[in-house]
């Protein structure tokens, strides 16, 4: 099948490093697995960050124009290669789709959105006329996938009939490399000159001055808490907040490694002992994931849908977000434990193996699309 795929938020195109373009190329590799063929149809990006009027009348017009674009070369090719469905992903008052409904409707094709939020606060304010507009996509929409589970109460109330509705668990292609710890984690003391002897902990995150900023600060201060001093951290990621990311946690035994690709950041969850984000305003962490899927033990904040992929007591630990002294509680515990981490490790492969790859995900998208295609 033909299907044209968006993202408003940011393009699956860019090579600017981001845990929401990893999850949209993901879904376009879940839909390439059930043989669709997926086509991203614009670049454009849609977010209003400040709420302005004037910029989302805007990004309307721009829409209605790159839709109408987009349906007169569909309508100048063979019925064969036009869409046959229209996949927006992530869709909220800051970043609308103004374009994907327009196509579906002028085309005659289903139109399917992933990761959708509606937040009825917004119903005054700066965002009001975004708002609004999402409201109506999400009701004109043949199917709504939640992939945060604290996104479907605001959902589903919008819906004329629940079924359109279908929660999806977070998913990654990314192999399990459980069987390689051992040899990962030879490896990883090797390259960096790490202590054998002492626990190897691990955060991957952009550092840029926002909610990432303050998951770093609190880390920081959570590990200076913290009574057992018998560990070494790894940090992967860069950005502008460089410096005060590193202000926040100078010590000797933690290590800077940079921006990696995903190849070399999978051989150091591999290699690692515990994986730790404080998850101020995280969505759900796609880097938890897939530190799970390496047999990886998490310890994060209990923001938005985390729990989704860290469940408490079997495959981590998750604690109040902004909580130092539950969070180096955590730590502490987990550090002194190896039977802990190793029953953990254990569990969060299987989970992740189980519930959150790339093939059960495939299943569920392409059993959705075949209800409404006719």
């Amino acid at each position: 099948m033909q299907i044209a795929f968006y993202a408003p938020l940011k393009s699956p195109n860019s090579d600017v490093p981001s845990g929401d373009r990893k999850i949209a190329r993901a879904f376009i590799r879940a839909l390439e697995h059930k043989k669709h063929k997926v086509s991203i149809v614009s670049d454009f990006q849609s977010r209003d960050p400040h709420g302005s009027s004037q910029t989302q009348k805007e990004f309307k017009e721009k829409g209605e124009q790159i839709a109408e674009s987009l349906i007169r070369s569909f309508k100048n090719i063979n019925q064969s290669e036009r869409p046959e469905l229209w996949f927006t992903y992530h869709l909220y008052y800051k970043a609308v789709d103004w374009i994907g409904p327009t196509v579906s409707k002028e085309l005659s094709i289903p139109y399917i959105a992933a990761e959708v939020s509606h937040a009825p606060k917004r119903s005054k304010g700066n965002w009001s006329a975004s708002h609004s507009e999402v409201i109506k996509i999400i009701q004109y929409a043949n199917i709504i996938f939640s992939v945060n589970s604290a996104d479907t109460h605001c959902v589903l109330p919008l819906l004329s009939n629940s079924q359109k509705h279908i929660l999806l668990r977070p998913f990654t292609d990314i192999s399990p490399s459980f069987l390689f710890r051992k040899i990962s984690r030879i490896e990883l003391i090797e390259k960096y000159q790490l202590d054998n002897s002492k626990c190897i902990l691990v955060t991957v995150a952009m550092m840029r001055d926002d909610a990432k900023l303050k998951s770093y600060e609190l880390l920081g201060r959570s590990l200076d808490q913290c009574n057992h001093n018998n560990w070494q951290l790894l940090v992967v990621g860069d950005g502008p907040a460089r410096d005060k990311v590193t202000s926040y946690l100078n010590r000797d035994n933690i290590f800077f490694l940079g921006q990696l690709n995903q190849e070399d950041i999978n051989k150091i969850l591999s290699g690692s002992d515990l994986f730790l984000w404080p998850a101020v305003d995280e969505a759900y962490g796609m880097a938890m994931l897939e530190a799970q899927m390496s047999g990886l033990p998490v310890i994060s904040g209990r923001s938005g849908g985390v729990s989704d992929i860290v469940r408490h007591d079997k495959t981590g630990l998750l604690c109040d977000v902004g909580d130092v002294k539950q969070f180096s509680e955590a730590i502490d515990l987990m550090i002194s434990s190896v039977s802990l981490r190793e029953r953990m490790s254990e569990e969060a492969r299987r989970i992740a193996r189980d519930e959150h790859s790339i093939e059960r995900a495939a299943e569920i998208i392409n059993d959705a699309i075949g209800s409404v295609i006719q």
